[in-house]
């Protein structure tokens, strides 16, 4: 990578710093990463129902430490990684080893993988990751040149309201510390229709949105209509 690419890159050098410092429990799914544990079969499954993964390739762009790519590797799909933090991948990388299941990983930048591999995906997923990114327009409109026409493109974020601040960082990095405190920046947040507009003028077409909401009592994740926190879209490329 160019120093003057280096200089220019789509991300903020201290959630990167944020999320390598922690990429050692990555795989415990009682460290601070248990939601990302516990929403990914929810993920996986409303993936899969849109866009059966078995002999797809498959990107999934802010990977970390591949708890998603890896569960869309063990539906058969031939997927690949990519990433920032070097620490999450070499985790990534390790977990893969342990646990047999092959995914490629890289430490490369979505823009960048799109000028490479420029219509090569049959599915695209970005999850959690667009929240935590200077420019997630920019985000989007890679993910839109990394998938072939016809192709399925997911997105997953957090609203920005104050139903959302209130559980997304006071309830779940405070009062439930599900997650360590200064996880989420309330202003980096994106609405439904800033996000469904954003993937517009990239050329998507937005196919659905789902709402995911958690309740503390049962301790229960579940998919729903509810788009007030967290919420994910799916897209396809037209052909």
């Amino acid at each position: 990578m160019s120093n003057n690419y280096a200089s220019t890159i789509n991300a903020d050098p201290s959630e990167i710093q944020k999320f390598s410092e922690l990429a050692h429990r990555w795989w415990d799914a009682n460290s601070e990463f248990k939601p990302l544990h516990e929403i990914n079969p929810l993920r996986l499954e409303w993936i899969n129902n849109i866009a059966p993964l078995a002999g797809k390739t498959v990107i999934d762009v802010g990977c970390g430490g591949g708890i998603l790519a890896e569960s869309m590797a063990k539906k058969k799909a031939k997927v690949t990684g990519i990433d920032l933090s070097e620490k999450a991948l070499k985790v990534a990388d390790l977990h893969g080893l342990e646990s047999g299941v092959e995914v490629r990983y890289e430490k490369i930048a979505a823009e960048e993988m799109a000028e490479r591999e420029a219509g090569q995906y049959d599915v695209v997923t970005c999850m959690e990751m667009l929240e935590h990114v200077p420019d997630p327009a920019s985000i989007i409109r890679a993910c839109k040149k990394l998938v072939k026409p016809g192709g399925h493109v997911f997105f997953s974020t957090i609203n920005r309201n104050p139903k959302a601040y209130l559980f997304a960082v006071i309830g779940a990095e405070y009062l439930l510390q599900m997650l360590p405190k200064g996880t989420h920046d309330y202003q980096k947040f994106i609405t439904p229709a800033e996000l469904t507009q954003d993937i517009r003028n990239a050329g998507l077409q937005v196919n659905s949105m789902k709402g995911m909401s958690y309740t503390p009592l049962t301790q229960i994740y579940s998919l729903n209509q509810d788009t007030s926190v967290n919420y994910m879209v799916a897209c396809t490329n037209p052909i």
